[in-house]
């Protein structure tokens, strides 16, 4: 399976982040990709004053990436958008799979919210506007699992084990809009580490740049193989990054180093 991994700089314009999204799953489809995975908050990163409605799953948003999905006949993940959340209050952060034929094959609301409180440094509450998902999300790709996470969800590897162990995940999909005093330090470990330890595939697609209010997002969107080696790296600009696949080789490796198979918690 050929996978891409988008980066974009998604702004505080829906339609110009959509169009530009757009381009980049039609690189990717040229590239020979049979999935793309865009990142985090593709369709707006911006004020929360300027934010369009946040709409259903079958919505504006929605709708335009079924269609591309099925106009290019690839499976695209979209990384998370706004959905209408539970309450006037509160948004879902929500990844959806559209297949070849732009039919809705899964859909995730990111379980784990950030927010953290240091004196005088940051005061960020994702849970003040975001209401959190429960359940976690294993969808079957062209006879191959993927497991569905959003950014802050990384750091905890218990999501990752149900993926790859209650979901026969072989494919783990880390959409994100990490930022660049963490990303610097965290983003490439912790990537790593996910793969290593759950012997699964990372595919990570992160947003790059500047971001209002006042955000810098890290980038450096990448593919990791199960033995936790990259095999691709975006650099550090918008645009589309290729690789290959190989479950022969995942399957050897669960095979030679059978860590999954020999735990006991």
């Amino acid at each position: 399976m050929r996978i891409a991994v988008c980066q974009i700089n998604s702004r505080d314009d829906q339609t110009a982040n959509l169009s530009t999204a757009r381009g980049l799953l039609s690189e990717a489809a040229a590239g020979g990709a049979d999935l793309a995975v865009l990142p985090e908050y593709v369709d707006y990163l911006g004020t929360a004053e300027r934010l369009p409605p946040p709409e259903p799953v079958d919505g504006t948003v929605g709708s335009f990436f079924a269609d591309a999905a099925r106009e290019l006949g690839i499976w695209v993940v979209v990384g998370s958008f706004h959905e209408r959340g539970p309450d006037p209050a509160h948004t879902y952060n929500t990844c959806l799979v559209f297949d070849r034929r732009g039919e809705l094959a899964a859909s995730y609301r990111k379980i784990h919210l950030y927010d953290v409180e240091i004196p005088g440094r940051v005061s960020y509450r994702e849970s003040s506007n975001v209401a959190p998902g429960t359940d976690p999300v294993v969808v079957d790709c062209d006879g191959v699992r993927l497991g569905l996470s959003i950014c802050y969800d990384l750091r905890f590897p218990e999501l990752y084990r149900r993926l790859a162990v209650d979901g026969d995940a072989q494919v783990l999909v880390v959409p994100a809009a990490f930022m660049v005093h963490t990303g610097r330090d965290h983003w490439e470990v912790l990537l790593r580490a996910r793969a290593i330890e759950n012997q699964c595939y990372v595919l990570a697609a992160g947003q790059i740049g500047q971001h209002e209010p006042a955000r810098t997002c890290f980038g450096r969107s990448m593919v990791v193989d199960p033995w936790g080696t990259v095999l691709a790296q975006a650099p550090d600009t918008t645009g589309v990054v290729l690789a290959d696949l190989d479950l022969h080789r995942l399957a050897t490796i669960r095979a030679e180093l059978p860590s999954l198979a020999n735990r006991r918690l």
